[in-house]
């Protein structure tokens, strides 16, 4: 006997590295999964349904949206890329899943947001708030700022429930000393999806983090909405660290949130220019 869906969520962005991790994660019994990515995604006997094109595509991004309770928004790139690829995936492929949503009706919308909306604040001020205004640290880090505002006026005009999440590193384990401020565990990231499923109307933005000890960043936001993580990236700490101790505050993968994203090697603009002028 078939089990009665009582929940469907429309998953873009399934095939990239995140999608991979935290889907088989997602599935449950009453709950239908629908898959989107431009690439394809590879089958499994999890009863989804998948589903291959663009955020960018409108019509797609409206059957896809049709009869889901929410929409997980992964897709884009996930990476620093040129201004107009950025643009067109990332920018344009927000508003349109958003516009897509809001055709069908759909009422909660989870946006796959980033540290890099913030990359450029200092690491040494305490705390950060989940809502600190945008200081962008590449094309990429604009994009997530973006999709942050497309989402704030589709929850503030349509009454839609808008949750933005800055995700920081979201692996199996933390591969370096930074990332054991800014770690995510899977688990919890499927804690901090179901509560930001639940969540009330209204737009708002969060920590994608675990309960680090060594964090940089406020958790506050998150527990307002039902997320209470659970897992610690200190677990991992000795063994990645060797006794060595962190790198100096003024370390440049240190220094500000987005660490190695604010040096000389992501700025894309000038790496464009140069290589128009080859």
């Amino acid at each position: 006997m078939t089990e009665a869906v009582s929940q469907r969520l429309l998953f873009t962005g399934a095939a990239g590295q995140l999608g991979r991790l935290l889907r088989p994660r997602l599935a449950r019994t009453g709950r239908e999964l629908r898959l989107l990515d431009i690439a394809p995604i590879d089958s499994g006997d999890d009863g989804a349904v998948r589903l291959q094109g663009s955020v960018t595509d409108m019509a797609l991004m409206e059957q896809a949206c049709a009869g889901v309770d929410a929409v997980l928004h992964f897709g884009g790139l996930s990476v620093e890329n040129t201004w107009q690829r950025v643009l067109d995936a990332n920018i344009n492929g927000s508003y349109v899943t958003l516009e897509a949503a809001r055709r069908q009706g759909v009422r909660h919308v989870v946006l796959a947001s980033s540290n890099h909306a913030i990359g450029y604040i200092p690491t040494d001020r305490g705390l950060i708030p989940a809502d600190a205004p945008p200081r962008p640290d590449t094309n990429y880090g604009v994009s997530k700022a973006a999709m942050e505002a497309i989402g704030s006026l589709y929850a503030d005009r349509y009454g839609m429930s808008v949750t933005a999440v800055r995700i920081g590193s979201c692996l199996e384990r933390p591969p370096n000393a930074r990332m054991l401020r800014t770690w995510l565990s899977p688990a919890d990231a499927i804690r901090l999806l179901d509560a930001a499923i639940a969540a009330p109307p209204g737009f708002r933005v969060v920590w994608g983090a675990s309960r680090n000890t060594r964090a940089w960043v406020s958790l506050e936001a998150g527990e307002a909405i039902g997320y209470f993580p659970q897992d610690d990236s200190e677990v991992f700490a000795e063994a990645l660290l060797g006794g060595r101790g962190d790198p100096p505050p003024d370390d440049q993968m240190m220094a500000h949130v987005g660490g190695l994203w604010c040096g000389p090697d992501w700025d894309t603009a000038v790496r464009e220019q140069a290589e128009s002028a080859t």
